[in-house]
């Protein structure tokens, strides 16, 4: 039972990412939408996987390292994509900018 849940949350935070990503108007929303859709969505189907595959122990070890690898580059790598684009000079689509003061 646990399996399937994980499966279909994960199914669930994929598909709801990928909407945002097609929804959301700037960049700084749809790498949110991509961050949680990776990072929330391939963790729960990798940890149904670890659960329901028949596989050998190093298997299962493997994808434990890939869940924790994951958890650990995808936010840094998205913070790091956001700045990039905010010293690049992309805008966000927001009401007031509280970092705009800090930049010059």
């Amino acid at each position: 039972m646990l399996e399937v849940l994980l499966l279909l949350f994960g199914e669930a935070v994929m598909l709801f990412g990928a909407l945002g990503i097609l929804r959301f108007p700037d960049v700084y929303t749809r790498l949110h939408a991509a961050t949680k859709c990776d990072t929330g969505g391939a963790m729960s189907i990798i940890l149904y996987l670890i659960i329901t595959m028949n596989a050998p122990a190093l298997v299962r070890a493997k994808l434990l390292v890939l869940a924790f690898l994951i958890a650990m580059m995808n936010p840094m790598v998205s913070h790091a994509l956001a700045r990039g684009a905010y010293r690049y000079g992309v805008k966000p689509k927001v009401v007031v900018d509280m970092y705009a003061w800090d930049n010059p």
